[in-house]
């Protein structure tokens, strides 16, 4: 029993509305003492108000479970993305309610701003929807769902509690794959910011013989078939398959820079996952190898369907390191694990042109063997602030060497491109899309 009341007791709260009508009494008994004409007027106001408050309590109690609801988001939650939120409340009491709903977001978004107000009629089912955007891979626990309850007379509110400790895991970015996928599928990828690339030559793998129609090409005609069939026929070719495409990460601190709340390592691995699907709908085979002072996991390329949830589920994981990245430990790894010349995308990123000089040697050896692109970013940030007006003697120092740094990033680009490396520099923001656009590319040029 004690148990029980201690339980009502907990989730009673008193209301401003029950405080100004138990202001309004003491002001009536102070009155009292200096108009008496009010008689027993304030006494009868406490006992009204007390009858209220009793009558309220009674209403918001006499429904065990007068008000429903729940929490309904996927399973993992997409990392840089908008994940829909959703909370639907029934109402169970047979009088229209008062609700102020506070859903208890993880701590990771340092967010206080989830409280919505609204009143449901009797039976009757509201839904509230929001969006969060987490930045960081891991685990995200939600709280309660704390609904308060008032009635009409609103002295009390009875608190509700929903849905507690449910965790969440945060996985690389997955939420726009089905978009890339149907991108990539229907050749419209001009319409997500993805050029179109001009074919350059013939596919050497053929595909199949079809009955001529006007725009193909008139060199593909197959004059056996026509012959046989008594019309005119061509032969069509498809892309290269089966190529093997390594995305390398490197988790050393290089990646720890934030954009908008995201590090590079976690753009790289959303860009990662992205291409891994796009190749595997190409016909390539994805792979992944992580590095830092020591090779992290290896992948080895495949085309099996649960392939990209391999991917994803070892990224998952992944944390940027301090020291730098083993380049020698690299090169010994993909002699070893990658026989057949591939397309490698190594992701990275460099601040100075020595910097990336100390990793040439490496990086020449690698693109001896294999089809190297290396991928790294623009600092934003000095973009920005290379483009704003300067005030002072100050902000022209500022701008000087914004100026300086980003002329150095154009020419490590060159520097790569003067030893026959490819490159990508980029924004962070614009990461998948670009990387997409030159696997592309290269799966058009046959170079790969």
């Amino acid at each position: 029993m004690k148990k029980i009341v201690q339980q009502y007791y907990i989730n009673l709260f008193l209301t401003d509305r029950l405080f100004i009508a138990l202001a309004f009494c003491v002001l009536l008994f102070i009155l009292k003492f200096f108009l008496n004409w009010l008689g027993e007027i304030p006494e009868m106001a406490t006992g009204v108000v007390f009858a209220l408050l009793i009558l309220d309590i009674v209403i918001l109690y006499r429904n065990k479970a007068g008000i429903e609801a729940h929490r309904l988001t996927s399973k993992r939650l997409s990392n840089g993305d908008e994940n829909p939120i959703q909370i639907e409340i029934k109402n169970r009491y047979g009088f229209s309610v008062n609700l102020r709903v506070i859903d208890e977001v993880p701590f990771q978004f340092q967010l206080r701003d989830k409280d919505f107000r609204l009143n449901i009629r009797p039976g009757d089912i509201k839904s509230i929807h929001y969006n969060l955007r987490p930045t960081k891979r891991g685990e995200y626990d939600f709280g309660f769902i704390r609904i308060y309850t008032g009635s009409s007379i609103g002295l009390v509110n009875r608190r509700y509690n929903f849905d507690g400790s449910r965790i969440l895991p945060v996985y690389p970015s997955f939420i726009n794959l089905g978009l890339y996928e149907l991108m990539a599928a229907s050749n419209h990828l001009t319409e997500f910011g993805i050029k179109k690339i001009r074919k350059v030559g013939q596919s050497s793998e053929f595909d199949q013989i079809k009955n001529y129609v006007g725009g193909d090409d008139i060199r593909t005609i197959n004059w056996k078939a026509t012959a046989r069939k008594g019309g005119l026929m061509v032969n069509t070719y498809t892309d290269e398959r089966s190529q093997n495409v390594y995305c390398i990460i490197d988790k050393s601190r290089v990646m720890r820079m934030p954009f908008e709340g995201l590090s590079l390592l976690d753009y790289a691995i959303n860009a990662s996952v992205a291409l891994s699907k796009v190749a595997m709908l190409k016909q390539d085979k994805a792979g992944l190898i992580t590095l830092s002072e020591t090779i992290g996991t290896v992948v080895p390329a495949e085309r099996k369907a649960a392939q990209l949830g391999h991917i994803m589920q070892v990224l998952h994981k992944e944390k940027t390191r301090y020291l730098e990245s083993n380049m020698e430990s690299l090169y010994s790894t993909i002699r070893s694990v990658i026989k057949q010349r591939s397309l490698i995308v190594f992701f990275t990123n460099f601040e100075s042109l020595s910097a990336l000089q100390r990793q040439m040697p490496y990086l020449k050896r690698i693109a001896k063997y294999h089809l190297l692109l290396v991928v790294f970013f623009e600092n934003t940030e000095l973009k920005s602030l290379s483009s704003e007006p300067a005030k002072d003697v100050e902000g022209i120092y500022h701008k000087t060497i914004a100026e300086k740094f980003i002329y150095e990033k154009k020419l490590m680009a060159l520097e790569l491109n003067k030893h026959g490396i490819l490159s990508i520099l980029t924004p962070p923001q614009k990461l998948t899309i670009n990387v997409i656009n030159r696997y592309l590319a290269l799966k058009a040029q046959q170079r790969i």
